[in-house]
């Protein structure tokens, strides 16, 4: 029995993990394990490679993908899901292990719904996939945003400055509700609730006023920031567009800053973190999500349990079906947002 498996959308610490899991665990079910380039291209393009022991020898500590990623979208592709079922039919594959996000996990549902043998795995920094707790990768983001505050501190406090450090999350802010918390940051803003500068620029205020000579504001990129009183909003991007054909993000830190700045009079920097919190080694935690997530995949191929996704509850691998889990978003509740807003100032 042939199993091929993919990773899809952005690199993520733990990616590497779910192979070596997944290839490991299949010689117990008797599979061929095929590892698919670059995501679904890798099955639209006919390109792959034979995954063994061997080649995934050495890899679990390594951050991005051996396999290669990309955003492509099979149903965005001219003949994109005849190429795909063509390709799986030319090489007898009995399943395809989809490891991925929001979009690479959507595109496996309507896969499975037409048909095709679908597992998937959560993978996002952003851990903003519905039916898991977590999703694999969240972990190590956020402590590579909380040991970048901790030093933004020092320097913040030295110079008397406000600094605003901007973390990933497009749609929702768990990394900077996460890292904020843990960072100990005195303003947080995330995309579940527009952010009102003003309020912000008299807080930073109330806080010089009585006695503190700095301030660390934490933003996700995809904060929206309130322009009138009216309701509305901006989302600030680079104008360009992503390979999925979204708005890419970035600036939205530059503007806190220079508004922050202008608001109180108080010097403010901006420090970017970006790309950083995507790569480098998982965290021990990762390492054994991902693990334990690549076990449960390749024993659900063998289970027959198809158009399911490997899941986090509590602390045990279930499965859950892959529309509960692409269904909508996992943004930050209101009540988890308040704990961290005690903290504020």
């Amino acid at each position: 029995m042939k199993v091929a498996v993919l990773t899809g959308g952005g690199d993520c610490p733990g990616l590497n993990a779910v192979i070596r899991a997944v290839v490991r665990r299949a010689s117990a079910h008797g599979f061929e394990m095929m590892g698919l380039r670059d995501g679904w291209r890798g099955l639209i393009e006919d390109n792959h490679f034979r995954l063994t022991r061997e080649t995934t020898s050495g890899i679990l500590h390594r951050g991005g993908t051996i396999l290669g990623t990309s955003r492509i979208n099979p149903f965005k592709v001219e003949n994109g899901l005849e190429r795909v079922k063509r390709a799986i039919e030319r090489h007898e594959i009995h399943a395809v292990i989809a490891i991925g996000g929001e979009g690479t996990l959507s595109a496996a549902t309507r896969m499975s719904q037409e048909g095709l043998r679908i597992v998937g795995v959560p993978k996002t920094i952003d851990n903003d996939l519905n039916g898991t707790d977590f999703t694999f990768g969240f972990d190590t983001a956020v402590g590579i945003a909380t040991e970048a505050i901790d030093r933004l501190h020092s320097t913040a406090e030295s110079h008397k400055r406000v600094i605003v450090c901007e973390v990933m999350g497009r749609h929702v802010g768990w990394i900077a509700t996460y890292a904020g918390m843990a960072g100990g940051a005195d303003v947080i803003l995330v995309p579940e609730v527009p952010a009102d500068l003003e309020r912000v620029a008299e807080h930073i205020k109330h806080r010089h006023a009585t006695g503190r000579s700095f301030s660390i504001v934490v933003v996700a990129e995809g904060t929206r920031i309130k322009l009138t009183h009216e309701g509305q909003e901006q989302l600030v991007t680079s104008g360009a567009l992503d390979e999925a054909g979204r708005p890419r993000l970035g600036g939205v830190g530059a503007l806190v800053a220079n508004e922050i700045e202008r608001r109180t009079g108080y010097e403010t920097r901006v420090s970017v973190l970006g790309h950083i919190q995507r790569g480098g080694a998982p965290t021990a935690h990762d390492r054994v999500l991902a693990t334990r997530y690549g076990v449960h995949a390749c024993d659900m191929v063998a289970q027959g349990e198809f158009g399911k996704m490997a899941a986090l509850r509590g602390n045990d691998i279930v499965s859950v079906d892959l529309s509960e889990a692409t269904r909508e978003l996992k943004k930050v509740p209101e009540e988890f947002f308040k704990v961290a807003q005690v903290f504020f100032g």
